[in-house]
C-alpha cells in the first residue's frame, strides 16, 4: 500500500474482515476525503479511515496517537465522541463506530437560530470538562497550538484579500476596521481542547436538536481556551456564545478577556471559512460565513 492509498472498497472489506469479529460486510460508501484521511462508511455503522501520510513510520505513530487521544478523551467528555473499535497502525487503518445524529451544519440553516443556545450551553459544559483535563498528561497526546495573535491577525488580512469581492458592501468598512485594529492582549493560560469546535463537528438529533456527539479531534491541541469558543460565536451568534460561557465553569478564568479574544477568533475564522468555501465550491460554508458577517461585521 502506498501514499497513493489502499485500493478502496476491496481494502475496507479486507481490514473489516480481519480486525473486527464477525466483520461481515454489507456495505462500504465512500464518505469523504480531507487533506490527512480517506473515510468510508461500512455497513451504515461504522467508520473505517486511512491515513494519507506517505511515510509508514509516521502514518502508524498518527493513527497510534490518534486512538490514545480519543480513548483519553472518552474518558472525561461529557458527550460521546468516536472510540476506536480497531486500528492497524502500520497500515494506516482507524476505525469507529459512527455516532448517531447529523452535523448541526447540515441542518436548515433558518432553523438553527432557535436551538443555537441551548446547544451552546451543552458545548460549554463540554468545554468545561476539556480544559480541566490535566496538562501534563493532554500534553503527551497533542501538540501546542500557540500562534500569537498579531500573527492570526496577519493571516486574516491575507486571507480577505483573496475573498473581498465576495463579501457584501455593507460589512466591508468593518471588516477593514478590525483588520487595522490592534489584536486584544494576550496572557491566557493554556489549556486542551477540540480546537476546531466549528458546526460541521457538532452531531445533534435532527428532531430534537439535542447534541449527541462531537467528531473529528484531529487539531485538538493545547490552546487559548477562547479558541473553541469564537468558533461557536462564529457559527451561533452572540446570544448562543453568552450560553455556552453561563455554562462553563472554570476557576480563575476571567470571561471578560476569554469573550474579547473569542470574538477576535471568530473574526479571523470566518473570513478562512469564507474562502474554504469559495475555495472549494461548498456553498454551505459561504452562506453560514456571510450570514455571520451580521453579528461580526454589522453594518
Amino acid at each position: 500500500m502506498g501514499s497513493r492509498g489502499p485500493d478502496g472498497v476491496a481494502a475496507v472489506r479486507r481490514v473489516v474482515a480481519a480486525h473486527l469479529p464477525g466483520g461481515r460486510v454489507d456495505s462500504v460508501v465512500a464518505v469523504g476525503e480531507g487533506t490527512d484521511n480517506l473515510a468510508y462508511e461500512v455497513n451504515a455503522e461504522l467508520i473505517v479511515r486511512w491515513s494519507k501520510e506517505p511515510d509508514a513510520a509516521a502514518r502508524a505513530a498518527a493513527v497510534e496517537r490518534e486512538a490514545r487521544l480519543l480513548a483519553a478523551v472518552a474518558a472525561i467528555s461529557p458527550l460521546p465522541v468516536p472510540e476506536p473499535s480497531f486500528t492497524v497502525p502500520k497500515q494506516g487503518w482507524l476505525a469507529y463506530r459512527k455516532l448517531p445524529g447529523v452535523p448541526l451544519l447540515d441542518l436548515p440553516q433558518p432553523d438553527q437560530p432557535a436551538h443555537a443556545s441551548s446547544i451552546a450551553a451543552t458545548l460549554g459544559e463540554l468545554l468545561t470538562a476539556l480544559h480541566a483535563a490535566p496538562l501534563a498528561r493532554m500534553a503527551a497526546l497533542v501538540d501546542v497550538d500557540d500562534q500569537p495573535l498579531a500573527q492570526w491577525g496577519r493571516e486574516a488580512a491575507q486571507t480577505y484579500a483573496t475573498v473581498a469581492a465576495a463579501v457584501p458592501t455593507e460589512h466591508r468598512r468593518a471588516v477593514a476596521a478590525f483588520l487595522e485594529a490592534a489584536p486584544p492582549a494576550g496572557g491566557w493560560t493554556p489549556v486542551f481542547s477540540h480546537n476546531d469546535l466549528g458546526i460541521e463537528h457538532v452531531l445533534v438529533d435532527p428532531d430534537t436538536w439535542t447534541v449527541t456527539g462531537i467528531i473529528d479531534w484531529g487539531d485538538a491541541a493545547i490552546v487559548d481556551p477562547a479558541v473553541d469558543f469564537g468558533l461557536l460565536y462564529r457559527d451561533l451568534g452572540p446570544a448562543a456564545v453568552h450560553a455556552a460561557m453561563g455554562s462553563y465553569r472554570i476557576e480563575g478564568n476571567d470571561l471578560a478577556p476569554l469573550a474579547e479574544r473569542a470574538v477576535f477568533y471568530a473574526s479571523c475564522k470566518v473570513l478562512e471559512d469564507l474562502a474554504y468555501g469559495i475555495q472549494t465550491g461548498r456553498d454551505i460554508y459561504v452562506d453560514k460565513s456571510l450570514a455571520a458577517m451580521a453579528w461580526l461585521f454589522p453594518a
